[in-house]
């Protein structure tokens, strides 16, 4: 069975990150790239200094090429299926190839965002209709938008999107379920709240053009930003015990390191700032604690 110091569970900017730093470390490292990623919808991505309007695909092809030159890491296309706990290590599971054995784990799998079921979203999804207004609400800046959600996270996502357009419509498909404070809120910064049923998104091209509502109405729309929660892509964090917080976030340090000991997590899964550029500084970071906790395992710190 082959050994490894560190598989990094998850071939995305936290990943590939951890594991840079881990092979300049002189660590083994297995990377298990699915091939799932959050933003694959998206055209580009932002707030990532040196590399703002690259595609998501595009910056994932140079960080993996940047590891070649490590003859330590490896980088495989294949899904975890199950983890062991093997004393103090991991047995590591894959769908169609041998286990491996690893003496710490990565796990920087992401989460997946709750698209709203909205007939006509699909061909919008990541090109006008969006999570993040950190990533894309300057591209529809002073742009009429609609903003999907309900009760506290709808109210507080208009709310944010204010700082990019004052024309917003907070569409709750249904009964908006806002407190009296959310309403007062939104009221003052001259956010409009549509209760209507909606019917379904139009649009061309990738663009969106009105949102079309049940009673016959239509919403003339350039941009719809959602907030309808989230999940993590993979259950293995659970299966191995590890504790979560309220929010849905797995509990971890600064460095993080997760209840399980030998368990780190990096990037969305551990539900922080959500940004690319964030994804890859903790995975940086979780990958030099990783590091330190084997030296240490070995007696020479």
């Amino acid at each position: 069975m082959k050994a490894y110091d560190t598989v990094v569970i998850g071939g995305g900017p936290a990943g590939l990150s951890a594991a840079l730093v881990l092979g300049r470390c002189v660590r083994s490292v297995l990377v298990c790239d699915s091939g799932k990623y959050r933003n694959a919808r998206s055209l580009a991505l932002h707030c990532y200094m040196g590399h703002d309007g690259i595609a998501p695909s595009e910056l994932l092809d140079r960080s993996r090429k940047q590891l070649e030159p490590y003859d330590s890491i490896v980088v495989e296309r294949v899904a975890v299926g199950s983890l062991d706990r093997d004393g103090d290590a991991f047995i590591v599971h894959f769908e169609e190839s041998d286990p491996v054995r690893a003496k710490t784990l990565l796990v920087a799998t992401g989460v997946v965002d709750e698209v709203p079921q909205i007939d006509g979203i699909e061909p919008l999804y990541g090109r006008s209709v969006h999570v993040c207004p950190y990533c894309d609400g300057w591209e529809h800046r002073d742009a009429p938008v609609a903003v999907y959600g309900r009760g506290e996270k709808g109210a507080g996502l208009a709310l944010l999107l204010r700082q990019w357009t004052h024309d917003l419509v907070l569409c709750t498909d249904g009964p908006a379920e806002l407190s009296i404070l959310d309403q007062s809120r939104l009221q003052r910064r001259g956010i409009v709240t549509n209760e209507a049923p909606i019917e379904r998104l139009d649009g061309k091209d990738g663009c969106l053009t009105a949102v079309r509502f049940k009673d016959g109405n239509r919403l003339l729309r350039k941009a719809l930003f959602f907030n309808t929660g989230q999940h993590p892509r993979s259950p293995l964090l659970k299966k191995l015990g590890c504790r979560f917080e309220d929010n849905g976030g797995v509990d971890c340090d600064d460095d993080g390191a997760t209840s399980v000991p030998g368990v780190y997590v990096a990037g969305d899964v551990s539900r922080d700032v959500q940004l690319v550029i964030i994804a890859a500084a903790e995975g940086a970071r979780a990958a030099l604690a990783i590091n330190k906790a084997l030296l240490k395992a070995q007696g020479s710190l």
